[in-house]
């Protein structure tokens, strides 16, 4: 869902370049030429492993100097269900943090159980509670639990921060935000870039956001599937690579942020935060989705995340295979691969990360925030120049 309350506020040309922006299908890196390894899924998304839905709220409200509780309001929230949002269906699952400067809730009880018994949802910082009830909220509204009683119930959100472009301090996601990113949530083809909770990110000195990617790799004559979608919203600009190219570098002097005034916090360069949630049909227990949540960092790292200090860096990982694993009273019987086997996957979830981080930087436009500070789109054909120049492409 795209809100867009309070257009009284908004010029027209800007109105237009939102709406336009907003709603037309965004090219992605492979379609300006950037290259990638591996093969990708059907629709290059999380969504290539059936079952997975996603689904979104954008919040773009307002223009100007930041009034508390007003605006300009930049963010959303994404909603990830494992096997669609008809019934409760727990799946395997687990996560990994690169670093802890950051929420992901519902995270004890995942690491403790080994399931995922919810959708997962990302927002910003400011607004992981009222993400959460919401969802507790809409679970008795939707009967997700199908009349059965459950006694306990932990949502899985999980945020990065966008207080340079949004008033993050107005607490502007409401529930029905929440509600709209559930009940949105379709299989297909995901939109990028300034989307859902990643409305109002930044990433590697650009605009980020949302992205997603996918790999198919086959093992012992089985396919698998294993797909991605992060939340965008950490690193430097110098450490900016892309395809092994060093962008960052080559464009430090190109399009960098533009703090008229800053926001209410000691932000430094670097400090952000990227979620990744990784979806796969493969059979996997909860340690060996443990292990895939590790080498997502790798992925990260390829595109020039370090990990910062001020960064939230946190992955989850489920598999939607075994699909009869999760019983209160019974006796269950899983399947798993080998662990000699899980080579190709960890070789896929590193590219999909790749991938997704740079979709997401792809497809995001040019925003202008609170204050009127600004976060500029990836360049595309600067980018091919680099790419070029470093014989990537021809």
């Amino acid at each position: 869902m795209i809100c867009f309350k309070s257009l009284r506020h908004l010029s027209t040309p800007v109105f237009l370049l939102l709406a336009i922006s907003t709603f037309a299908q965004k090219p992605r890196a492979r379609d300006i030429g950037i290259p990638f390894e591996g093969t990708p899924g059907r629709y290059n998304a999380i969504t290539d492993v059936q079952g997975v839905e996603v689904g979104y709220s954008t919040i773009i409200l307002g223009s100007g100097k930041n009034i508390i509780g007003k605006g300009p309001v930049r963010t959303g929230v994404t909603a990830i269900f494992p096997n669609g949002k008809v019934s409760h269906h727990p799946v395997f699952a687990n996560w990994y943090t690169l670093n802890g400067n950051g929420e992901m809730t519902g995270t004890t009880w995942l690491t403790e159980s080994g399931f995922l018994e919810t959708p997962v949802m990302i927002t910003n910082t400011n607004s992981v509670g009222v993400v959460r009830d919401a969802v507790l909220k809409w679970f008795v509204n939707t009967n997700w639990y199908g009349n059965e009683q459950y006694w306990y119930t932990y949502p899985v959100v999980a945020e990065t921060y966008d207080g340079g472009l949004n008033d993050i301090y107005g607490f502007q996601v409401k529930e029905s935000n929440a509600f709209d990113a559930l009940n949105n949530a379709a299989p297909g083809t995901i939109k990028e870039g300034n989307v859902g909770g990643g409305t109002g990110m930044m990433c590697l000195g650009f605009k980020g956001g949302t992205g997603t990617a996918s790999r198919v790799v086959t093992i012992n004559d089985k396919t698998y599937t294993l797909g991605v979608l992060v939340q965008s919203n950490f690193g430097r600009k110098k450490n900016l690579t892309i395809a092994g190219a060093p962008v960052g570098r080559e464009l430090k002097d190109t399009l960098n942020y533009e703090f008229k005034a800053p926001p209410q916090s000691k932000h430094q360069e670097g400090d952000g935060s990227i979620i990744v949630v990784l979806a796969t049909d493969a059979p996997l227990l909860p340690h060996q989705l443990k292990r895939l949540t590790e080498r997502v960092a790798l992925g990260v790292g390829k595109v020039g995340g370090r990990g910062e200090n001020g960064s939230g860096d946190i992955f989850l990982a489920f598999s939607t295979a075994n699909p009869d694993a999760f019983s209160r009273t019974g006796s269950t019987r899983v399947e798993m691969l080998a662990n000699d086997q899980l080579n190709p996957l960890y070789e896929a979830t590193v590219q999909s990360v790749e991938e997704a981080i740079i979709n997401a930087m792809v497809a995001a436009d040019t925003m202008e925030g609170i204050n009127g500070n600004k976060a500029y789109a990836l360049p595309h054909d600067a980018v091919i120049r680099v790419l070029k120049k470093y014989n990537i492409v021809k």
